[in-house]
């Protein structure tokens, strides 16, 4: 329990400062928000308006420390002020719309990626010196050493564009409304079934060969040695013992990766026109929508430490020797 409090500390004081460098890295920077959308409406707003966006924005005349306490009150409220790439609607609705897309495809590419992966890896490791352990790891690498958006390009062109397998791009078919019909479900698969495959395509050597190494230290301890001498099956040795182990280092990876699921993939969603956080995120850089940005920044920030939260119930499952931890 004192290491799960002492963790949850750390994770607690890392949100804070999170939200304190959110808060002031955009007032280091020349002009405003209102400013900048006061001059892309060229004219069309009255001057006496500005007063009111400044407000909107979260940006007064008040002490920085009162506008400080301010902006954490009005983000413990969920309020991420109002973007303005896509003005005037809240920022919560803007990333709303796109947090779905990017936990299917990203959340669903890295799970299959970190299974494949790591199973293979533990294959490969037992097996070790045999036809699977020299061909597969190398190749997997050797695709994985291509830039990402090369492989995606590539298979859009080749199997959307020529062959015309899988759709160009988007979440699904124009023709199609959004809904929980089994159309448009399998409509939604069919349309990041090529993303999905790049992107574990692209990652899960990375995967293997972390398993692989870990899990051939591990088998040389003795206690795999002890388990192998008392006659127990193969498979139990392979997965009580020695995978099981191996695994640690992958889980706190794992957790890392799926923390950043809600920042998207951002080369995925250009490449494919997929309307998730990454797209969102270049809109917000090209429109120097501060607050969206700060809103998706903070997603993340949060994602990241709440998923090595769980992972940190999990090294609990995973390794006894915590469950003493001082």
């Amino acid at each position: 329990m004192r290491y799960l409090l002492r963790r949850l500390g750390f994770y607690l004081l890392a949100a804070w400062a999170a939200m304190t460098l959110n808060f002031f890295l955009p007032r280091l920077l020349p002009g405003d928000p209102s400013t900048r959308l006061f001059a892309r409406l060229q004219g069309r707003l009255a001057p006496e308006a500005m007063d009111a966006l400044r407000d909107a924005f979260g940006l007064n005349d008040a002490p920085l420390l009162v506008q400080y306490f301010t902006y954490i009150r009005e983000v413990f409220q969920g309020n991420f002020g109002i973007s303005i790439a896509y003005f005037p609607t809240p920022v919560t609705e803007v990333i709303a719309k796109g947090l779905p897309w990017t936990l299917f495809l990203a959340g669903s590419a890295v799970v299959v990626s970190f299974v494949l992966g790591t199973a293979l890896g533990a294959i490969t490791a037992w097996w070790r010196r045999s036809w699977v352990d020299s061909v597969l790891p190398s190749t997997l690498i050797l695709i994985g050493s291509f830039p990402y958006f090369w492989l995606a390009m590539f298979a859009l062109y080749l199997l959307g564009f020529v062959l015309g397998w899988f759709p160009l791009g988007h979440a699904y078919g124009d023709d199609l409304e959004p809904g929980f019909s089994w159309l448009f479900i399998t409509d939604v698969i069919r349309h990041s079934a090529l993303p999905v495959a790049t992107l574990v395509l692209a990652t899960w050597g990375g995967w293997l060969l972390t398993m692989r190494n870990t899990m051939i230290t591990v088998m040389g301890s003795d206690f795999v040695g002890l388990a192998e001498a008392k006659g127990l099956p193969t498979r139990k040795v392979l997965t009580r013992y020695a995978a099981r182990n191996a695994l640690l280092p992958s889980v706190t990876g794992f957790g890392m990766a799926l923390g950043f699921v809600l920042g998207g993939s951002l080369l995925t969603e250009i490449v494919f026109a997929y309307p998730g956080q990454g797209y969102l995120l270049v809109q917000a850089v090209k429109s120097q929508d501060y607050a969206l940005m700060q809103g998706i920044f903070l997603i993340i920030t949060f994602s990241v430490l709440t998923a090595n939260w769980f992972v940190d119930l999990l090294y609990l499952w995973l390794d006894p020797r915590t469950r003493g931890a001082r």
